[in-house]
């Protein structure tokens, strides 16, 4: 028999069944946030829903209004890519960790609860409007327009960038630095989307770089 996994501890596809799904009529209320914490949305959740989750890599919840499965979505290609699961001391309630791929409420915003208030949290939105741009390839998208032309190209483009930080620092403003940083910030998550790879990725090195120096 499994270990049942601590509060906090990544869910997996066989802990599905220790969850307390009776207690709340076959449904949990799962709670969406993006690699940042940001939280984006809350859905329903019963087992076929979770596994099917888990399955997928993308998010799937219950809709208790049409009484079936939907993958969030899957109409609007807004998808979640699931990350992972965690639950709660009663093991009544989830938390999941997605990727947004567009914005992900209905009325066009990143989250149900409105744009997130952290300004690094934006840097998650970011990511999803890159991916859109390169999945729609808008007419006019500097994005897409980069993308096409390859890594070389872009890898190109975050060495300029770079530099003109570089430059930015010794002789320029306040105002100019942060605008070139953000430049360069910006065609870095390029470049990392192109190779699969995500700004989140970076930030996990960093922590473990800082995790190994005790």
């Amino acid at each position: 028999m499994n270990a049942i996994p601590a509060p906090g501890a990544a869910l997996r596809p066989e802990d599905i069944d220790t969850l307390a799904f009776d207690k709340q009529g076959g449904l949990l209320p799962a709670i969406v946030q993006d690699p940042t914490g940001a939280v984006r949305m809350l859905g329903y959740m019963n087992r076929e829903a979770l596994r099917e989750t888990f399955k997928r890599a993308r998010v799937v919840f219950y809709s208790r209004s049409r009484g079936c499965l939907w993958e969030k979505g899957e109409t609007s290609g807004h998808t979640l890519e699931f990350l992972a699961a965690r639950t709660d001391c009663d093991r009544d309630a989830l938390l999941l960790t997605a990727r947004p791929l567009g914005p992900v409420c209905h009325l066009g915003s990143s989250g149900c609860f409105g744009e997130p208030s952290a300004p690094l949290a934006f840097l998650s939105q970011l990511e999803a409007v890159i991916a859109g741009r390169i999945a729609e390839r808008p007419e006019g998208s500097y994005t897409a327009r980069l993308y096409a032309q390859g890594v070389n190209r872009m890898a190109q483009k975050v060495g300029e960038e770079g530099l003109e930080v570089a430059l930015a620092a010794v002789s320029e403003s306040d105002a100019k630095l942060i605008g070139e940083g953000a430049d360069l910030l910006y065609h870095l998550t390029l470049l990392l989307k192109s190779r699969g790879l995500s700004l989140e990725r970076v930030a996990e090195e960093l922590r473990a770089r800082h995790a190994s120096k005790g």
